[in-house]
């Protein structure tokens, strides 16, 4: 008996310290893992506003964290010197919500590191551990916009009060909860292991998989096809990317080498070849690019940043996993994490230069990374309760100096939209031109910016307004921040001498009948023709075969589908190109 005695007296001690909790599973935390029962297995549906079965909504969509934050959250406990400095930047962009036990100690401690508390609200709830990210909630919004909600999985670690956190925040802020917790919507997961593009699209590392299974400890059982199926009736995921997980990567969390600048853009880590996980991390990302495609049907951008060294040391040999892509993103500010390393410079650099317009700030994150996490660990963003959703497929480089560009965008605000402009330059030291867009059906707006020679350089962006007032725009950091494209100088001929094809615009464009896909080649080649929807899904295959040289025109005949924005994906040889249709 006194073992018995001993063994509950460890376990209150080891989940109290939450200063001494990794982000990993301790040893204890594995032993205790096979008889924890999880908080919410007998949760009360009358607490907090809480549900246990998927959301009713016409459009469930998950928020991406480069969208407005009404708030952002950390629990102050571990990691003080880190967290004061996320507090201090983040109380600048949005209001703060700290989690402590002990509001006056906590008050104290930021004054005296020349913080006040203005933007700050203290929550006295319950936790084990630092590393909010994981266990903190989802954000949801109901209809697109309408209304906010947060969606709470069963966490990873047997840390019941890190279990609770999610609630006690719903409640303080009156948002509803939709658990995933109870069969059959039972669910593990982890916010580090986890990536939203606001559109539908998630991604995660297949420990997604491993942890939902039987044999992974928590409880609950699914296959694959019945976790996407939780995932999009709770979070509005229509599609769910899952990548291998890494070899010298303890905690298989994607958000230590991978993240998502906007909805088609990859901050990816890189190693030197064949270096530690570079191997697999390479991999993953060619299976991504090769595999799918982004919500619009395009070719993923892809930005390299380094993975550092732990002092000459790699996670294979030993050193920690140092990482620049756990930050976060607090509306306007980026916050990144440095370790006195050469390449902290320019780390921060291609953070700048890849998010033109943020306040990019690099905060010493040596005291926490041994532990496997830095600042996207210890942070997660609460929704705006209002947002102005703006959504843009961004201009590429174009040959084109003939015909005008087209720059099409969807917005939505739970009041309507009033109006939308665009603003663009070719020089970011004068003033920008605006130029109204027109709904051309259902929230898709559309201008264009005047053709350009070649040479020039267009910078632009997006400006909308709700029948509320409220206004956005987009990117976020506008018009100090913007979207940009080259009109390059090889001309349309040239271009079909080097590459061997041009395709031209479909037309009728916006279409509802036959429509023609014309074609121009200087000799025959293979080519495939396919229409995918706003989530890269092929609606129809409109040709596959052999063109023939000159002149060819397809067609496809668009009666009989559904209004909205599509793609046609070319593909001639290693070719892959995408032209926008709208079908009426």
């Amino acid at each position: 008996m006194r073992y018995c005695i001993l063994f509950l007296f460890i376990a209150k001690i080891c989940l109290s310290f939450a200063q001494d909790l990794p982000k990993g599973m301790t040893p204890y935390e594995k032993n205790l893992l096979p008889s924890y029962n999880y908080p919410f297995k007998q949760s009360d549906s009358r607490d907090y506003n809480q549900f246990f079965n998927p959301p009713t909504s016409n459009h469930i969509r998950n928020m991406a964290e480069w969208e407005e934050s009404g708030g952002y959250l950390v629990t102050y406990t571990s990691y003080k010197s880190m967290v004061r400095e996320i507090i201090k930047y983040g109380k600048q962009e949005c209001r703060m919500y700290v989690v402590t036990d002990n509001i006056g100690t906590t008050i104290s401690d930021l004054q005296s590191a020349g913080i006040d508390t203005t933007n700050i609200t203290f929550l006295n709830a319950p936790f084990n551990s630092v590393w909010v990210r994981d266990y903190g909630h989802n954000n949801v919004y109901l209809n697109r916009v309408d209304s906010l909600v947060f969606v709470d999985w069963i966490y990873n670690r047997p840390r019941p009060k890190d279990d609770t956190l999610p609630l006690a925040l719903a409640k303080n802020m009156q948002i509803p909860v939709f658990l995933t917790t109870q069969s059959p919507y039972g669910f593990v997961g982890t916010g580090g292991n986890w990536m939203s593009d606001g559109m539908g699209t998630a991604f995660s590392s297949k420990l997604i998989i491993d942890e939902n299974k039987a044999s992974g400890g928590f409880g609950v059982n699914h296959t694959e096809a019945e976790i996407d199926t939780i995932v999009k009736n709770f979070m509005g995921i229509t599609r769910y990317i899952k990548m291998e997980t890494l070899p010298y990567d303890g905690i298989h969390h994607i958000d230590m080498h991978m993240k998502l600048l906007d909805e088609e853009t990859l901050l990816v880590g890189e190693y030197p070849q064949g270096t530690s996980d570079g191997p697999q991390i390479e991999a993953n990302l060619q299976y991504v690019l090769n595999t799918f495609k982004t919500s619009y049907g395009t070719d993923w951008r892809v930005v390299r940043i380094p993975m550092p060294d732990d002092v000459g040391k790699w996670p294979s040999n030993g050193g920690d996993y140092l990482t620049y892509t756990n930050a976060s993103f607090i509306n306007k500010t980026i916050i990144v994490p440095i370790y006195n390393e050469t390449e902290d410079t320019t780390a921060l650099r291609i953070w700048r230069e890849a998010c033109p317009g943020y306040k990019v700030v690099g905060i010493n994150s040596n005291p926490s990374i041994p532990a496997s996490g830095a600042l996207h660990c210890i942070t997660h963003e609460i929704g705006a309760t209002d947002p102005l959703l703006i959504n843009h497929m961004r201009l590429r480089d174009t040959y084109n100096t003939q015909n005008p560009y087209m720059v099409a965008a969807t917005a939505h605000h739970r009041t309507g939209i009033d109006s939308i402009m665009l603003y663009y330059t070719t020089d970011t030291n004068s003033a920008y031109q605006s130029i109204p867009m027109f709904d051309v059906f259902g929230d898709h707006y559309e201008a264009y910016i005047p053709a350009q020679p070649a040479g020039t350089e267009v910078f632009y962006y997006i400006q909308a307004k709700a029948n509320s007032g409220k206004q956005q725009v987009r990117p976020i950091t506008a018009p100090k921040g913007f979207y940009n494209f080259k009109v390059l100088s090889t001309t349309a001929n040239e271009e079909l001498q080097n590459t061997g094809s041009e395709i031209q615009n479909p037309f009728p464009n916006p279409s509802k009948g036959i429509t023609c896909l014309p074609v121009n080649t200087l000799s025959s080649q293979k080519i495939s023709i396919t229409l995918l929807n706003t989530l890269g899904e092929k609606v129809q295959t409109i040709f596959e075969g052999e063109t023939k040289p000159g002149d060819n025109k397809y067609f496809t005949h668009t009666q009989n589908i559904s209004a909205g924005v599509y793609f046609v994906h070319y593909k001639l040889g290693e070719n892959e190109i995408v032209k926008r249709l709208i079908v009426r």
